[in-house]
């Protein structure tokens, strides 16, 4: 019975890395969330067993927190869950920070409590935290758009940043030498920590937020790893472990998908300065749902490409009902989902798969484009920065990004509310190229007269 909770550790941590591996497809990605979830409760009960604590109050705050955590999933709009995921991403890292705290006022009133690795471990948890935290909050307002999107940026900024990342560091070394009587540097920490945060997240514009939420979860991981370190608890260091690891790759792949370095990303400032490049001139030509009704109705191959305001429109089942009447007609659909289309990685996925989209249906833009002068429709819903062909104009905001090709189809119809730019800012040309037709309005009631026309 002793070995019980090392043993329950073992088997949550197994859990761990068949559920991350299970969110690798679309098919067995819920399955594998509940697998994962599954996992977590038997290391928090591990947990409690190994601590032999008066429960009766963490049992309060486990039912209140699944409570809130339960309504918020349920009750979130698809459009708000990259903001929603934000939050979570801060809130872990808070709870990391909280925990360093905890352990470090134990060793405040205790020197001989604690070691020098496990001061270093607060340090590195209490740091990677406060910048989670903060940063995630500025990344929530920018997403629910309660501030400006653009970067913000200042002379000098990134002196500023270092200047306070070697305050940071000084701190540690500080309350690392002397924990008995230097809780003002601790203190001093959390808050340069903070500020940090929010100065690192201020300059990332609004088409990098997905880079942007994918590197904030891997910070949340690599703080809840280092508060396992401080704790001294194996299934927290491997469950931040394989959080932080996998937040990286997936910014990595975020970034390819951009072309763009990191680096880039975080420091460029993107969107913050004036587009240049090509003047676009002319007249958007505007079609109504039976035109295009009778564009698709006489379409071969058809390629839709959903965005943000396919969300925004609650759009893809109509969407999905739509492809299935064009199978239904003889044609050859397939559904292309830029890897940053959305506010946050694998938002449009997560849409159609609700809509129980095919996977095989699902096309990456690499694999798309060379043919897409082949296809004869391409069905834009409410994205825009993803198939700007202003990406291709050196000295604009979006530049050097790969893009979708739909406007090297034979016929693009293009859903959008407006003419606007999209979250990056950037005007874009394929509203009035001379193959592109631009059906006005809300994709969703525009999709269902489309659905209502083939159904007559």
């Amino acid at each position: 019975m002793q070995n019980l909770p090392n043993y329950l550790y073992i088997a949550a941590s197994v859990l761990f890395i068949y559920g991350l591996k299970m969110l690798s497809h679309a098919k067995t990605a819920r399955k594998g969330n509940m697998v994962s979830a599954f996992g977590m409760l038997i290391a928090v009960v591990a947990t409690l067993l190994l601590a032999e604590l008066e429960i009766k109050w963490i049992l309060l705050g486990g039912v209140i927190g699944s409570l809130i955590g339960a309504a918020a999933a349920r009750l979130v709009k698809m459009t708000s869950m990259p903001e929603m995921v934000g939050l979570f991403n801060g809130f872990g890292g808070l709870a990391s920070l909280l925990v360093g705290w905890a352990e470090f006022h134990k060793i405040h009133t205790d020197p001989a409590s604690g070691s020098l690795f496990t001061l270093i471990a607060i340090g590195a948890t209490v740091l990677i935290g406060g910048v989670t935290f903060s940063g995630s909050m500025i990344a929530y307002a920018k997403l629910a758009e309660k501030m400006e999107g653009k970067p913000i940026l200042f002379k000098g900024q990134q002196l500023v940043n270092g200047a306070l990342l070697i305050l940071a560091i000084a701190a540690t070394a500080l309350f690392c030498m002397n924990p008995a009587s230097t809780y003002i540097a601790f203190i001093g920490m959390i808050m340069v920590s903070m500020i940090l945060g929010v100065l690192v997240t201020i300059p990332i514009g609004g088409a990098d937020m997905p880079v942007v939420i994918a590197l904030l979860n891997s910070y949340s991981g690599l703080a809840a790893c280092a508060a396992g370190f401080v704790i001294m608890n194996n299934v927290l260091i491997v469950a931040g472990s394989l959080v932080g690891a996998s937040g990286l790759i997936l910014t990595s792949i975020m970034c390819r998908a951009m072309n763009r370095s990191l680096a880039n990303v975080m420091f460029a400032g993107v969107g913050a300065t004036a587009t240049t490049g090509k003047t676009f001139e002319g007249e958007a030509k505007t079609v109504s749902a039976t035109d295009a009704y009778m564009m698709l109705e006489a379409a071969s191959s058809v390629v839709f490409v959903p965005g943000y305001g396919m969300a925004v429109a609650q759009a893809q089942h109509v969407v999905k009902e739509l492809g299935d009447l064009l199978e239904e007609n003889g044609c050859e659909v397939n559904y292309c989902v830029h890897p940053v289309a959305g506010r946050m990685p694998g938002h449009m996925n997560v849409l159609l798969a609700e809509a129980d989209v095919p996977y095989e249906q699902l096309v990456e833009p690499q694999d798309v484009n060379p043919t897409m002068t082949n296809v004869d429709v391409a069905v834009v819903i409410g994205a825009n920065d993803v198939v700007n062909p202003a990406a291709r104009e050196e000295g604009t905001a979006l530049y050097g990004m790969p893009i979708i090709d739909v406007d090297n189809a034979k016929v693009c119809i293009v859903l959008k509310r407006s003419l606007k730019a999209g979250f990056a800012g950037v005007d874009n040309p394929l509203f009035f190229a001379p193959n592109t037709r631009m059906l006005l309005g809300d994709a969703k009631a525009s999709i269902t007269h489309v659905v209502s026309e083939f159904k007559a």
